[in-house]
């Protein structure tokens, strides 16, 4: 009898292991780089049209689970997933990890740059909205109107507004000329770009790609802008690298859509009816008043005693 205890026990012990080495299979891990592309693509049915990479594990902030960084594309769009995997591979988290003693934003708000560009508002207001957005975009120009009428009429001194070029060229064709033109205008009078904009929204259902630049021309007449320098910084695209350079800090937030605009860091996706943005906003002016301040938003300062 004690015998065949041994016996059983032997069995239940090998046998699992060598029923495992005969099929050639092993356990899969998280921490497998094409494992977790196998699983990511089947949870969220991302066929092979979606270009899928999976960084190398690292050490995360949370104690005893690794971060993966998952990046899938396709064309222009992409978006990027955060998940962090346990020490021994068998489970994946996904979401968000929070510092309390930090901003819940600041991840965001170290990535946004907002030293010389396009802006109108108060400097040094309690809250910082910094729109990104596409000048062919229908959706954009509703919300540009939008915040060009409301914000100053209702907060004309705790609000300054940032514009961030973010043209989605795939489906807009003449979105990153306009751009940069935009930009051109900005260079040359950094005062008349806020009309660019107010105009170029307003003609958005007249511009083609092919009478683009001659309406801006004839835009630069009624600012006084001097033509050959706007002629020759449109054809010579003088201002891509800027255009270029937005949109790149557009796609390390993840936006993926226009307009997507950040106030204090808080990330809203899509055209926000004014009684949501106004609430928001006063949600963040009163955070300020009783935080000395609130987030520190987007504001690069001369290297002054007095702008400590």
């Amino acid at each position: 009898m004690h015998r065949l205890a041994l016996l059983l026990a032997a069995c239940l012990v090998v046998g699992p292991a060598f029923a495992q080495t005969a099929s050639g299979t092993k356990p899969k891990s998280a921490l497998d780089k094409a494992v977790v592309e196998d699983y990511i693509r089947h949870l969220f049915v991302w066929g092979p049209q979606i270009s899928v990479k999976v960084a190398d594990p690292k050490p995360s902030e949370l104690p005893g689970f690794q971060e993966i960084r998952i990046l899938a594309t396709a064309g222009q769009a992409s978006q990027e997933l955060v998940f962090y995997a346990s020490a021994d591979g068998k489970r994946m988290i996904q979401g968000t990890i929070y510092d309390v003693s930090k901003s819940p934003f600041e991840a965001d708000l170290n990535k946004i740059k907002t030293d010389l560009q396009p802006s109108f508002g108060e400097a040094g207001a309690p809250v910082v909205i910094v729109m990104y957005s596409d000048f062919q975009c229908s959706y954009c120009r509703e919300e540009g109107r939008l915040i060009r009428k409301e914000i100053p009429a209702a907060f004309p001194k705790d609000v300054r507004v940032y514009f961030k070029d973010f043209p989605l060229d795939a489906i807009h064709p003449w979105a990153k000329t306009a751009a940069i033109a935009g930009r051109c205008v900005f260079r040359q009078k950094p005062a008349a770009f806020w009309d660019f904009h107010d105009w170029i929204f307003e003609k958005q259902g007249e511009v083609t790609p092919e009478n683009l630049k001659e309406k801006v021309m004839e835009f630069g007449k009624t600012k006084s802008l001097e033509p050959v320098q706007l002629n020759a910084c449109i054809d010579n695209k003088a201002t891509l690298a800027e255009v270029d350079r937005s949109g790149l800090e557009g796609r390390a937030l993840g936006i993926n859509s226009t307009p997507t605009m950040y106030v204090n860091g808080r990330k809203l996706v899509g055209q926000a009816p004014w009684p949501q943005l106004k609430a928001v906003i006063e949600h963040e002016i009163e955070y300020a008043k009783t935080h000395g301040g609130g987030e520190k938003c987007c504001e690069i300062k001369l290297p002054s005693p007095l702008n400590q």
